[in-house]
């Protein structure tokens, strides 16, 4: 069995062109969706990623607004811009790149960041929307994870997903989104991680696996049931190559999986845009003429 990839550079492209069409139906009633970043100090990684999205920004007509802060800034540097971000109209949504350097509080930070305007969907009000099932912006990578799943046409109603790892930005609010009764969602969801005795025994249930542990080669093809669906969205890196947790000859077993470059990670900043655009539909809506 030879896998079909799940190519998160194809599905992204296409989130993108209709963010860009939103975007141009957004200006001509005079609101141009506004993204912003914050980041402190000059960690490369960071750098990278706030680069990648600055660049993604241009690319949908969506406004880009970027503070980069010394290393040396303080926490009340650091809120300071925080609030600056929270008042600004032009600002829809925004986001503080993590990691900050040693010696701030990255909780003080992420919590002063206005609800309504976090473009991540991991603030406490925000997660507590997801669990609710209330309107609210979607986290990046479960969003992107199931619209990657969508496009493919892999069933997720009814059936068994098993995720290792249970961080904040993937597995936890993953496992929420997925067990919604909503279309695309209702599933039987299993959150499991390395800790699990017989953690092959709970993988090899799954109709689906997403594999958010960061750790390199975790899943291996014994591990998968014949047939399923393979998420790696658990990243590491040996020098400057980048390793999945997914072993590449998972894609032996699987029917789908995802490439070790370009899967979960362009969706990622996909549903960024998604977050960012549909924050500037609520201001429009907000500001429309009665």
């Amino acid at each position: 069995m030879a896998a079909q990839l799940l190519s998160g550079v194809e599905v992204s492209a296409a989130v993108r062109a209709t963010l860009t069409d939103e975007v141009a139906e957004l200006a001509t009633r005079g609101v141009t969706p506004g993204l912003g970043t914050i980041l402190v100090g000059d960690d490369p990684a960071s750098e990278t990623y706030v680069n990648h999205k600055i660049t993604a920004c241009a690319e949908v007509g969506v406004t880009s607004v970027h503070t980069h802060l010394p290393a040396s800034a303080t926490q009340a540097d650091v809120l300071a811009t925080i609030a600056r971000y929270n008042a600004d109209p032009a600002v829809d949504s925004y986001i503080v790149q993590l990691p900050l350097p040693k010696g701030l509080d990255e909780t003080a930070a992420l919590l002063a960041v206005d609800p309504d305007k976090d473009a991540d969907g991991l603030h406490p009000v925000n997660l507590g929307r997801l669990v609710m099932g209330a309107p609210g912006p979607i986290p990046c990578t479960p969003g992107g994870i199931v619209a990657l799943l969508v496009h493919y046409g892999v069933p997720i109603e009814g059936r068994h997903v098993v995720i290792i790892g249970r961080g904040l930005t993937i597995g936890r609010p993953l496992a929420l989104l997925l067990a919604l009764k909503r279309p695309n969602c209702n599933a039987a969801v299993t959150v499991v991680h390395t800790g699990v005795k017989d953690l092959a025994g709970y993988v090899r249930q799954g109709d689906i696996v997403v594999a958010a542990a960061g750790f390199p080669g975790l899943v291996t093809p014994d591990m998968i049931k014949p047939g399923a669906a393979v998420v790696g969205a658990g990243l590491s890196r040996d020098g400057k190559k980048i390793l999945s947790d997914v072993s590449e000859d998972v894609a032996e077993v699987a029917a789908f999986v995802t490439p070790r470059i370009g899967g979960v990670g362009p969706m990622t900043i996909a549903m960024l845009l998604r977050n960012t655009v549909d924050a500037g539909l609520r201001r429009a809506a907000r500001t429309a003429t009665p």
